[in-house]
């Protein structure tokens, strides 16, 4: 992980000059301040895992000063440091906030020694923090709207995996999510303070993505008049989400795994290696199993990023997320377009319900979109639906009885999982998140089997 930051503040150069050596000598990165004002400053465009401030500096004393940045950074573990030390003074900072009191002059070892256990203190704020969040929203992640029971099963996977180190890959139809989830992850982990950093490798030319995601030094190629950071080492100390991994070249995908493998890299041109610590949280809308048998992907490549495979269902497998969904869009785009539309009617909220949604949830908000823009009235009714123009409405699926449509679906779930595996239900179990005894009683259910699917 990337070096925990410390705040220094104190009006004596020559004490703030030894903190900083003392400081760094021990692994910190160390942000020294020679005022009250000049600290506040740094708290604004840094976060910091502890402070040591002066009691007594001429611009504001310590305590103050440190009112004021627990402000800013709530769980800031602070040591107060005096030269007056008396059991008032210690009692009153303690009282106000502070972790530590400690008297100048003071041993180096001694200084040390609090610092750790101050940070260690700051860990547990955050961490206490982030499980009482978590506790509340656990089924809801900023951005992520659902209520449905295969959504709620995602939703506490990724709140269980969220604060380890391990890679993830997130599979799933174009529209479904994938980046918020990624984001919800990265928030959710001890990673959240660092950058997060994603990249479409479908979306940039291949040509362009080796310097994207790994730099160059100047004179690399013609037109790299000087040099230029890449997004592996932007996301230093983060998570870097990359969608759409199956669309790397072969080239890449070697580059990748060494990256992943050692954990430093090259820059285009460079000669210098760079060491960084990145979570990955892979992307793809595409059975990378599948790729690895047509010789698209790299099987080495695919072990170092399908640690924690997260399948995330298309909408019309979710479809009572609908109604939250598109009244979510819908309150989004009225502020976006100064409108006050109230809601669906009760045709178009089952219209919405009825359709088979090919583009998910993004398609979802396109039509909520449009509808606010075209409604005119207090409610979106089945007319403001319609895509526009002389375009065909949204089309509904066929309406049949619940338990009808249910069997269909799963014959037809099941049909496509075996194909995409070849009749391997081994990894079919594992694309569809069930155990294999479930898939088997199925197959018995629907007459469907295995070996008719082989070598498709």
């Amino acid at each position: 992980m990337a070096k925990e930051k410390i705040l220094a503040v104190d009006d004596d150069p020559g004490l703030l000059t030894l903190m900083k050596a003392r400081l760094e000598a021990a692994g910190y990165d160390v942000t020294v301040a020679a005022g009250g004002e000049e600290a506040i400053a740094c708290a604004n465009e840094n976060i910091f895992s502890a402070a040591i401030l002066d009691f007594k500096m001429e611009d504001m004393d310590g305590i103050a000063l440190m009112e004021r940045l627990l402000k800013i950074q709530p769980y800031l573990p602070v040591i107060i440091l005096t030269a007056y030390g008396t059991i008032e003074r210690a009692v009153d900072a303690t009282k106000k906030g502070a972790y530590d009191f400690l008297t100048k002059p003071f041993e180096a070892k001694d200084l040390l020694h609090r610092i750790e256990k101050a940070l260690e203190v700051g860990r547990l704020r955050v961490e206490v923090d982030r499980l009482r969040h978590m506790v509340k929203q656990r089924y809801r992640f900023d951005n992520i709207i659902a209520s449905s029971a295969k959504m709620r099963h995602i939703l506490n996977q990724v709140a269980q995996i969220a604060s380890t180190d391990s890679t993830v890959c997130l599979y799933g139809e174009s529209g479904t999510g994938k980046e918020l989830m990624a984001k919800a992850i990265h928030l959710s982990s001890p990673r959240a303070k660092g950058p997060f950093v994603a990249i479409n490798c479908g979306a940039i030319p291949e040509g362009l993505l080796e310097s994207e995601l790994f730099g160059h030094v100047k004179g690399a190629f013609t037109s790299a008049d000087g040099p230029k950071k890449g997004l592996l080492q932007t996301a230093d100390g983060g998570t870097l989400f990359m969608d759409e991994i199956a669309e790397l070249s072969p080239p890449l995908q070697v580059k990748l795994l060494r990256v992943f493998q050692d954990r430093e890299f090259f820059s285009v041109g460079g000669v210098k290696p760079i060491k960084i610590d990145v979570r990955l949280v892979a992307a793809t809308n595409r059975d990378l199993w599948k790729a690895i048998q047509e010789g698209k992907f790299r099987e080495d490549l695919y072990y170092r990023i399908h640690v924690i495979p997260i399948f995330l269902p298309p909408l019309r497998e979710r479809i009572e997320d609908v109604p939250l969904l598109a009244n979510h869009f819908l309150q989004h785009f009225n502020r976006e377009m100064n409108k006050d539309v109230k809601g669906f009617s009760p045709e178009a909220m089952q219209r919405l319900m009825l359709h088979s949604w090919p583009g998910n949830v993004r398609e979802l908000a396109n039509v909520v979109e449009r509808a606010v823009a075209l409604s005119n009235q207090a409610v979106i009714d089945v007319d403001s639906l319609f895509l526009g123009g002389a375009e065909a409405p949204l089309t509904p699926n066929k309406l049949m009885p619940l338990d009808e449509a249910r069997e269909e679906h799963d014959r037809a779930y099941l049909t496509r999982v075996l194909r995409e595996t070849g009749g391997n239900v081994t990894r079919a179990a594992v694309l569809a998140g069930r155990y294999r005894a479930e898939l088997y009683k199925m197959m018995h259910k629907y007459g469907i089997n295995p070996s008719d699917f082989k070598g498709n």
